[in-house]
C-alpha cells in the first residue's frame, strides 16, 4: 500500500467509525423525519461514499491516473423486448405497445457506476446490509445493465451481511457464501462479486449504531476489499 493511500484509508476509516456512532444522536433529535428512514439513509450514503474513495484507492494502487477514472449517475436505458409483444394477448394492448415502442424503457442503475477512459466497467450496488429480499433485486438490476454492457463487471459492497452462511466472516481465505444465495445466483448469469466491510452477520435486535452493539470497521477489513477492487478494475490499468 502506497503511504498516501495507508494514511487516506486510516483516516476514512476513523470518518466511517464517528459516522456510525453519531447516527443514533441524529435520528434522536431530528423531528421532521421517522427515525428508521434516518438511519437507513445515513448508513446508505456512507457507504455509497466510501465505495467511491475504495474504488480511487484500488485504482491509484494500480497507477492509473485520476483522469482516466470517474464516476457516472446517468441511468442506463433498456428497451423493452419485442419478443415479448408477441406474447401478448390483446390486440390493442400490442398495438398501443408497437406504436410507441420507442417510449417503452426502463432505466437502470446501481449505487456506483465505475467509468474507465468514460467507459462503464464496473458497477456496485452498496448496502448498509443485504439479505435476499434485496439481494434478487440486485441481480435483477445487474441482469438489465448488462443487456446493455455484456462485459460489465459487477459488485456488491455492504457494511453488514445478512444472507446467512459465511458472508460475514470476512477473515477467512475463502468465502463460500449460503445456500440461498447461490441458489438466486443461479437463475442469473451474472458473476457477483460480494464484499463485506463488518464482520459478524447484522442482528435486526443489535444495530451497530447503538453504543452497546457498536462493530467497528477495521483496516483490514478495508485492505482485502481494495485488493478485491483492484482484480477487477487491473484489466484496465
Amino acid at each position: 500500500m502506497k503511504p498516501e493511500n495507508e494514511k487516506h484509508l486510516k483516516q476514512l476509516i476513523d470518518i466511517v467509525n464517528h459516522r456510525v456512532q453519531g447516527i443514533e444522536y441524529v435520528a434522536q433529535v431530528d423531528q421532521d423525519r421517522a427515525y428508521g428512514g434516518i438511519i437507513r439513509s445515513a448508513k446508505g450514503k456512507m457507504v455509497e461514499d466510501l465505495c467511491k474513495e475504495l474504488v480511487r484507492v484500488a485504482w491509484n494502487e494500480l497507477d492509473g491516473t485520476s483522469d482516466r477514472l470517474s464516476f457516472s449517475s446517468t441511468k442506463v436505458d433498456i428497451p423493452l423486448r419485442k419478443e415479448y409483444i408477441s406474447k401478448i394477448k390483446s390486440k390493442e394492448i400490442k398495438e398501443w405497445i408497437t406504436n410507441n415502442y420507442s417510449d417503452f424503457v426502463f432505466k437502470a442503475h446501481v449505487d456506483n457506476h465505475t467509468m474507465i477512459d468514460d467507459k462503464f466497467v464496473l458497477g456496485i450496488e452498496c448496502k448498509a446490509f443485504t439479505e435476499n429480499a434485496m439481494f434478487k433485486r440486485i441481480l435483477v438490476d445487474f441482469a438489465m445493465l448488462k443487456t446493455a454492457y455484456p462485459n460489465l463487471k459487477c459488485g456488491l459492497l455492504q457494511l453488514e451481511s445478512q444472507l446467512g452462511g459465511d458472508y460475514s466472516e470476512i477473515d477467512k481465505a475463502i468465502i463460500y457464501g449460503s445456500h440461498s444465495s447461490h441458489t438466486l445466483m443461479s437463475y442469473f448469469d451474472i458473476d457477483l462479486h460480494i464484499m463485506t466491510l463488518i464482520k459478524g452477520e447484522r442482528k435486526v435486535d443489535e444495530p451497530i449504531h447503538k453504543a452497546e452493539f457498536f462493530k467497528p470497521l477495521t483496516y483490514e477489513a478495508v485492505i482485502k476489499c481494495i485488493e478485491h477492487i483492484k482484480s477487477l478494475l487491473e484489466e484496465y490499468k
